[in-house]
């Protein structure tokens, strides 16, 4: 590594506290700009849109796509990595297997590639929430028919509309339903 290049690195932090962090580096950046700001430059945690119920609502989360690990683009030397390795949360970089080795750098590329799924990503969630096809059997999670079970008729992509044929009192009847108020039997 050449002597003021900055390279991608991976810190190892306690889960769930990866978003806290990236918010500490971030602070201590801008309040000493003259040491830490021009020796890291990004920190990167990705995350994903997830919806999920609460409360018979549908709503928009973002997840950490992965647990554990912080990315951050720094020249690193002696006081930057101290100060990284000592940060709250953080238990150390990623490093190679062999005992006493600098942290690993990540290439350009992977970082790339990982920027490049995240976005993919969030265009295929919202194509797994279409992958519905009719004739499957599913059950109703939410509403006045939760616990009943039908079979898809029709699948509207556009709208992430399903209609599905349940029988009530004997008879068959039709439920328009958004894709998130069924699962797969």
């Amino acid at each position: 590594m050449a002597e003021g290049k900055k390279q991608w690195y991976v810190l190892r932090t306690i889960s769930g506290k990866e978003l806290k962090v990236k918010e500490m580096l971030e602070a201590a950046c801008k309040n000493n700009p003259d040491d830490l700001g021009r020796n890291i430059s990004q920190v990167l945690v990705p995350t994903e849109k997830v919806y999920t119920m609460r409360a018979g609502k549908k709503v928009l989360k973002e997840k950490v796509q992965f647990s554990g690990y912080v990315y951050v683009e720094a020249v690193l030397h002696g006081d930057i990595e101290n100060f990284l390795q000592n940060t709250t949360n953080v238990i150390d970089f990623l490093r190679s297997r062999e005992q006493g080795k600098k942290p690993v750098a990540v290439p350009e590329s992977q970082i790339a590639a990982m920027l490049g799924t995240t976005q993919e990503r969030e265009d295929e969630h919202i194509d797994v929430l279409n992958d519905y096809l009719e004739g499957e059997s599913v059950k109703v999670t939410d509403g006045p028919f939760n616990g009943f079970i039908g079979e898809i008729k029709e699948v509207n992509r556009e709208r992430r509309e399903l209609t599905v044929m349940v029988k009530v009192f004997g008879r068959e009847t039709p439920l328009k339903l958004d894709n998130s108020q069924v699962e797969r039997v």
